[in-house]
């Protein structure tokens, strides 16, 4: 039965919507994340979150990081990405497939087992822990997979809300600067703008749509990643019967993120109303909440003390990685 389990993930988004509302500098996923991480090493409740409430996390964390996902493409206009100007478009495309790469080879190069470096590498050069949830669909990674990356790129990601504001001044970039900065090397959306609000809506409205860009990057990345797991499942299936193939052959791209794609056409091509922009978006953001606290209480700290020092170092290394390289376009354009 998955209603207990969704009912206690809704009470949690409903919990860390009240915390952003009275601490606007705390982004509402992150603390949604925080929830989960809590509850899920919280020793008394564990038989609970691994008994009756665990079909409904599980339904959370999978079913509805989709549909949040979809939602997400109607905050993307071309139009608005456009804008922004060739130069920086491929610099933020730049960013993005060298920190993908370059953290897909440290977590090899320091022996991250499974899926974790692939679903680290996704959640630092795109979108954080919405990312991690995307690919994690493609490759069939399990909550307890996942949960790692989401923890870490939360991490980093909530550091950078306290640590970009100290350098801004004395790196000496200007309010548009820093806005560049932040959307082009901060994680999640929410983190994104929590940064970037200090520096005035002028860099805020650059951060974001800098930080959309990113997002945009979401679909030819799975969809790549898609690809190489289906040549990966023909090989693997190579003596069976061709129809048998077939119909166990992944798909290229997820239904989801057609939806992603899709919902960004809409918002590019059709002028749609204010009011359905800010209830698509809320909508959006509590179901990327729920699903959060249901991979947040996946996350075992015990465990992660104990095998988690090389995927820190990965998170630590990789955040610094694309905090450098941003810096580095910001400067050159």
């Amino acid at each position: 039965m998955w209603l207990p389990g969704v009912l206690v993930a809704a009470a949690a988004a409903a919990l860390a919507g009240t915390v952003h509302a009275l601490v606007p500098s705390l982004p509402l996923l992150t603390v949604a994340v925080v929830l989960g991480i809590i509850a899920g090493n919280v020793r008394a409740w564990r038989p609970v979150l691994t008994g009756v409430l665990a079909p409904g996390l599980s339904l959370a964390a999978t079913r509805f990081m989709r549909l949040g996902i979809v939602l997400l493409g109607l905050k993307l206009s071309l139009v608005d990405i456009a804008g922004l100007g060739w130069v920086t478009i491929l610099s933020t495309v730049a960013i993005v497939l060298l920190t993908f790469v370059g953290t897909l080879w440290l977590g090899r190069r320091l022996g991250l087992t499974g899926h974790q470096p692939l679903l680290i590498a996704t959640g630092f050069s795109v979108c954080g822990a919405s990312a991690i949830g995307a690919m994690s669909g493609v490759v069939k990674a399990k909550d307890d997979e996942a949960a790692t990356p989401i923890a870490l790129v939360t991490l980093c990601g909530t550091l950078a809300i306290a640590v970009l504001p100290l350098l801004w001044h004395p790196l000496g970039l200007t309010d548009l600067q820093f806005g560049h900065w932040v959307g082009a090397g901060v994680h999640d959306v929410g983190q994104v703008v929590a940064t970037a609000q200090i520096a005035g809506s002028a860099a805020l409205a650059v951060a974001v749509v800098v930080k959309l860009t990113r997002v945009l990057m979401l679909a030819p990345l799975v969809a790549f990643v898609g690809l190489r797991e289906r040549r990966r499942e023909a090989l693997r299936r190579q003596g069976e019967p061709a129809t048998d193939r077939a119909t166990r052959r992944p798909p290229i791209m997820p239904l989801f993120v057609a939806g992603f794609l899709a919902a960004v056409l809409v918002r590019t091509v059709v002028p749609l109303p204010d009011a359905v922009l800010v209830g698509a978006d809320t909508v959006q953001t509590y179901l990327l909440a729920i699903a959060l606290f249901g991979l947040g209480a996946a996350v075992n700290l015990r465990t992660l003390a104990r095998t988690g020092g090389r995927a820190l170092a990965v998170g630590l290394l990789s955040w610094t990685l694309i905090a450098a390289l941003a810096l580095a376009a910001v400067q050159l354009a």
